[in-house]
């Protein structure tokens, strides 16, 4: 017997998706929002922390290394 999945999830991701609706007692389609969720959660917590860290270089450090980076750009040919 054929199981039929979502396209692109082996039967065997599958079976263990389904395990784990059973085992938290909720339908299919609430353990995938739920896991929406937590993915979202996660996913902007983390661009958070890349925005509002500390810098790690200086202003006028990333602006001598951007201006280095456009001379080594043109004296290999590549564009500005």
């Amino acid at each position: 017997m054929e199981v039929k999945t979502i396209k692109g999830i082996s039967g065997e991701k599958w079976i263990k998706f389904k395990s784990l609706a059973a085992e938290k007692n909720v339908p299919l389609g609430v353990l995938f929002g739920m896991m929406l969720e937590s993915y979202y959660r996660r996913a902007d917590s983390l661009w958070n922390k890349v925005l509002n860290e500390e810098k790690v270089l200086s202003d006028s450090e990333a602006e001598e290394m951007v201006s280095a980076i456009k001379k080594i750009r043109k004296e290999r040919g590549f564009r500005i």
